[in-house]
């Protein structure tokens, strides 16, 4: 009897015990890739090697058996998670940290490797890695406790290409016992910037570091301390489902010193409502000659003047760029065999307006939307042809539809917000919810002539 009575006892211990002690004493197996080096952008992702590199060091400290991996193409990628996925054991803490670039696309978020093609929007799934099927062949694998930080919030050219899709990250459809965290809010962008190290991962690394809390306490800090820290414009996303205790440190092993505690933030004075950003110049000829995906485009279209395709994918990427002009004279090219073609007339409405031509662009943005009445690019597009034009009411209700058929576009909401004050509205929500969604956008809009100064 007493024999039983203590195997009862023995038992209720490790029912009660065993969720809490399981994720101290299991396997924790982490995938780091930094993603730098995309020949499509216009410049090197630089904060990513070292942001990688300072995450990968601080998991090893934590007790990870980490793999970092960088700048992996499409097939390199499709290898290591593949590995990443074997070395999961059963009952495992396993961590995927990805920065580089990242698209929504149906309503799922795609991880980029630096190779992808995209065009259009069946190419993210294509070139894509999707972060909820990682997150589901983790579980399948055995996985404990999932953790995914995604450090890829970023305004990239493959959204530029269809402008429509512009809208950041989506949310991770995760099994439970998950924490997923972004480095910004569900549809925003973080602000673009030549840095030596991201502040999400200046948080992050702090919290990681911090003993006594839990892993969802030191996620759930590192998004407050980035609010703090950028007086609300940027707000990382965290979802949790975790039932299990972890901890990413240890009170024994990692020491909290007075460096790496949290200090307060003292917001920076409010820039005037009207300040002018400064528009990005437009690059030279020898800029352009020195791109790789414009290079190879021009390859293809001098061996066979009939691709039509390679040369209105030229005309975006020129006028991606700025170079509005070699822009026109691609979709010039291309009407010429496709008359109808309701995207080239859309691109070249918008180049037009940008090149203060409103009146060209307001005629290819009709025919476009006759053709095609649903566009909403198009319906974008004629709204800066008529806040240019100084139509606001005309410019307004563009906008309107556009937002009825892509609530997420900033482009239709900065758009909106200007009109809107310029009839003597406020204007001021749209404005900065545009803003919060694509801290650039005033920057895009200063580009074509629009500020939010502009009587």
């Amino acid at each position: 009897m007493r024999a039983a009575l203590m195997l009862l006892l023995a038992g209720l211990v490790v029912l009660s015990g065993g969720a809490a002690c399981h994720a101290a004493d299991a396997a924790k197996i982490a995938l780091v890739i930094g993603n730098a080096k995309y020949p499509d952008n216009e410049f090197v992702l630089s904060e990513v090697a070292n942001d990688a590199q300072d995450v990968a060091e601080e998991l090893k400290r934590g007790g990870f058996v980490v793999d970092r991996q960088s700048n992996l193409t499409g097939d390199a990628m499709r290898q290591v998670l593949g590995r990443f996925y074997d070395r999961i054991e059963r009952g495992a803490v396993a961590l995927i940290f990805f920065d580089g670039f990242a698209i929504q696309s149906n309503r799922q978020t795609y991880l980029l490797p630096v190779d992808a093609q995209i065009w259009t929007e069946p190419d993210v799934s294509r070139d894509g890695f999707g972060l909820d099927a990682i997150l589901a062949e983790m579980n399948t694998r055995g996985a404990a406790i999932k953790i995914a930080l995604i450090d890829a919030s970023r305004r990239n050219p493959f959204e530029r290409r269809f402008r429509r899709y512009s809208a950041g990250l989506a949310p991770a459809i995760a099994p439970s016992n998950t924490l997923v965290l972004y480095s910004a809010a569900l549809g925003a962008v973080t602000a673009t910037g030549k840095t030596d190290r991201s502040l999400f991962v200046a948080e992050l690394l702090r919290e990681m570091r911090a003993p006594n809390i839990s892993a969802e306490q030191a996620l759930t800090n590192t998004k407050n301390g980035v609010v703090a820290a950028t007086n609300r414009e940027q707000v990382p996303w965290l979802s949790s489902s975790l039932t299990t205790e972890f901890s990413f440190a240890s009170p024994a092993t990692r020491p909290r010193d007075d460096a790496a505690k949290p200090q307060v933030q003292t917001p920076e004075p409010q820039k005037p409502v009207c300040e002018v950003p400064q528009a990005e110049p437009a690059p030279n000829a020898d800029e352009l000659a020195r791109d790789p995906v414009l290079a190879d485009l021009s390859r293809r279209i001098t061996a066979n003047a009939n691709d039509v395709t390679s040369r209105y994918k030229r005309g975006q990427v020129y006028a991606i760029k700025r170079a509005y002009a070699l822009a026109i004279q691609d979709f010039d090219a291309v009407l010429r065999r496709a008359p109808k073609d309701a995207e080239a007339l859309n691109n070249r409405c918008w180049s037009r307006a940008a090149t203060g031509d409103p009146q060209g662009a307001l005629a290819d943005c009709n025919l476009a939307l006759q053709i095609n009445p649903g566009l909403s690019d198009a319906l974008d597009s004629r709204g800066l042809v008529n806040l240019k034009l100084g139509r606001n009411a005309e410019a307004i209700k563009d906008y309107t539809d556009a937002i009825q058929r892509n609530p997420r576009s900033s482009s239709s909401l900065f758009g909106r917000g200007i009109a809107a004050r310029r009839s003597g509205g406020d204007g001021a929500t749209d404005i900065a919810q545009a803003k919060s969604m694509n801290p650039n956008i005033a920057k895009e809009f200063a580009g074509y002539g629009v500020t939010e100064c502009t009587p």
